[in-house]
């Protein structure tokens, strides 16, 4: 069978090489998050550091890790107190993976961007500790599909698209229960119709 231009598109957004990092901390993320004064903060896809840098102003010890070395060029100069780290989000360095983290964060442009999911979750896995959390907030992959006109342009199912069924079997397969998920509609300024879920939140916790 010949691949699809709806399956190239998608294979070539998953495989493409980006930019990550937010300008802040999305609002929903903000009110999910517990007490960290004290807490260590993973940031995977930290960008060029402007949300990393809130939560050092919630008194975390964070540290930020991005592919890119251009973001984290101006990561340093943003953030002094932060450990920048130059790394594949799904290739962490053996001195993360020590279950020291209270809590991992990764934010858009993960699910479909990480070069390999299970290993995306191994990692985040052996980063955290016993009890610790991962908030993971990116695009819904069911918006990725469709487009400003409600018209199916990929196919949910093609091969290299993450669904959200395939992101939470990774994160179980590494004692990272998925304890919330919450969708949120498109908001002011997005193309999409209001009743397409465009983003989520998942909330898991490592087991063991």
């Amino acid at each position: 069978m010949e691949p699809t231009d709806e399956n190239l598109r998608a294979f070539d957004r998953a495989h493409a090489p980006v930019e990550r990092g937010e300008a802040a901390l999305p609002a929903q993320v903000r009110e999910s998050l517990a007490d960290l004064n004290g807490k260590r903060v993973l940031h995977l896809g930290c960008g060029s550091g402007s949300a990393t840098a809130e939560f050092v102003e919630l008194g975390a010890s964070v540290t930020g890790v991005d592919p890119s070395d251009g973001a984290l060029e101006t990561a340093r100069t943003r953030g002094p107190s932060v450990l920048w780290i130059h790394a594949e989000l799904d290739s962490l360095p053996a001195e993360l993976q020590r279950a020291r983290f209270d809590l991992a964060y990764a934010g858009l442009e993960t699910t479909q961007t990480v070069r390999d999911l299970d290993l995306f979750s191994g990692g985040v896995g052996s980063a955290l500790r016993p009890g610790g959390d991962l908030l993971l907030y990116d695009e819904h992959p069911a918006a990725l599909c469709i487009d400003g006109l409600m018209h199916w342009r990929e196919d949910y199912f093609a091969p290299g698209f993450r669904r959200l069924g395939q992101l939470v079997g990774a994160l179980a397969r590494h004692n990272l229960v998925v304890r919330a998920l919450e969708e949120y509609p498109a908001g002011a300024g997005s193309f999409h119709d209001a009743r397409l879920p465009e983003t989520f939140l998942l909330h898991a916790r490592k087991t063991r």
